[in-house]
């Protein structure tokens, strides 16, 4: 009865004892590295300040069509003096002038930033992708590294106690120095390798850090990307909607209504302006109102080049278009082929390391019964250390070639991974600065919040 009270006391300590005890910090996923290195990205965060400068190209464009009005002061002597003239004068004026008329060139200099803006987004894209690939090829390069060394280890292990049973048996009189020594020199190879690729885990941990913003932490096993499309729809979808044909498809837009804009320079432009002035005494005002009409008649051949220019550059933006469909028409192609390979790969793989350890502990038993030389448990266990780590690599290759074939597609994004993070708005700075507010209005004072914000 007594041992029983004991037992019991002593599996309550056990349940108290754990429950105090710190949880194991969950392991980090990949999801969330990618979601951390979205948010913390300078990458990203330059480009989208890039993006930002566009969207204020817009503004510009658009306040150019708007009246102007200017002030200005004029103090002058005037030499030499006389008793009865004032000798020194000063004027105060303010102008306004706004344009009636420019040939459309204005109207054409806001579709053209508005093009570049589009095209710029599609840019933000593609350097989100970039950033969230390398991510993937940082988390699974970690890994890699780990299962590698894990494996050196466990391969350590195993030829330390091969090594201990081959001195044994040489001790009794069973075996030759000669297994003894080639236990030892795997042995001290397999050291070797275990050292190499702690090295590797290392570099692999800074490349982590590099890619995501911080330490790697205990990584949880990640699966291949799901792929919902066939090769064919895949094709068709991203020859639409991949970012880098969209983005030359803006730019050749823009380098259309260029050739268009250079094509007006010599069109007459219409301004009206007006101005109101008075002395230094204000004894006196002075109103000024007229229209002016104007335009170029010959400037050496400049407009003429500017149209050739033009003409060029939206021949280069046609040909860069052609360029990335068949770009991407390509990617996709290789990624496919690539994650079809790796597929393939890793489930031959299993089977051979299904094989190859069926093979090891029959050999090894075998050589418990004296039918197995030392060298041959050394062989197959190598065998299936390296079958092993052809497994761990052909793995980690399809999970690689599965979220680059989501790259070849456009598709590898926070948004389309569902990222758990505040997904950044393109439009929504732009909506805030396409009509140019002033810096007094409430709309000028809220976008200096906003900058300020993001500035901190």
């Amino acid at each position: 009865m007594v041992t029983g009270i004991l037992a019991r006391a002593g599996g309550a300590a056990l349940a108290l004892l754990l429950a105090l005890a710190p949880a194991a910090a969950p392991a980090e996923t990949l999801a969330d590295a990618l979601a951390y290195g979205y948010e913390h990205s300078g990458v990203l965060d330059q480009n989208r300040a890039l993006l930002r400068a566009a969207d204020e190209d817009v503004a510009s464009a658009v306040a150019r069509l708007r009246p102007i009005v200017n002030w200005g002061t004029q103090i002058a002597a005037t030499y030499p003096t006389s008793p009865m003239a004032d000798t020194l004068t000063a004027t105060l004026s303010l102008t306004a002038e706004v344009t009636l008329w420019d040939g459309g060139r204005g109207a054409l200099g806001v579709d053209i930033q508005r093009e570049t803006v589009l095209s710029t987004r599609q840019g933000l894209i593609q350097a989100e992708q970039q950033i969230l690939q390398r991510i993937v090829q940082a988390y699974t390069g970690v890994r890699r590294s780990q299962a590698f060394v894990d494996l050196r280890e466990n391969n350590v292990r195993l030829i330390t106690e091969q090594l201990r049973a081959a001195q044994d048996r040489f001790d009794v009189g069973e075996v030759t120095r000669t297994d003894v020594a080639l236990a030892e020199a795997r042995l001290a190879a397999a050291r070797s390798l275990l050292a190499a690729e702690q090295g590797g885990l290392v570099t692999a941990r800074a490349e982590f850090e590099a890619a995501v913003g911080r330490p790697p932490g205990t990584l949880a096993p990640v699966p291949p990307a799901p792929l919902r499309q066939g090769r064919d729809e895949a094709m068709a979808w991203a020859s639409r909607n991949h970012p880098a044909i969209t983005q030359a498809q803006h730019s050749v837009a823009a380098a259309e209504l260029a050739v268009e804009l250079a094509s007006r320079a010599s069109r007459p432009q219409v301004t009206l302006q007006g101005q109101i002035g008075t002395t230094w005494d204000f004894d006196g005002t002075s109103e000024r109102i007229g229209v002016n009409i104007g335009g170029p008649i010959y400037q050496g051949g400049l407009l003429a080049a500017q149209t050739r220019q033009a003409m060029a550059r939206r021949d280069a933006a046609r040909a860069g278009l052609l360029t990335a469909v068949q770009t991407v028409t390509q990617n996709v192609t290789g990624a496919w082929s690539r994650v079809e390979v790796a597929r393939a790969q890793a489930q031959a793989i299993e089977r051979q390391v299904q094989a190859a350890q069926s093979a090891f502990e029959g050999v090894r038993e075998e050589a418990t019964l004296g039918a197995r030389t030392t060298l041959d448990v050394l062989n197959a266990e190598q065998e299936l250390l390296d079958a092993r780590a052809n497994l761990i690599s052909a793995q980690v290759d399809e999970t690689v070639a599965s979220y680059g074939l989501l790259a070849a597609l456009g598709l590898l994004t926070a948004q389309n991974l569902g990222l758990d993070v505040q997904i950044y708005d393109p439009d929504a700075y732009y909506r805030m600065v396409e009509h140019a507010p002033a810096a007094l209005s409430e709309q000028g004072r809220a976008l200096d919040r906003v900058l300020r914000a993001i500035g901190e």
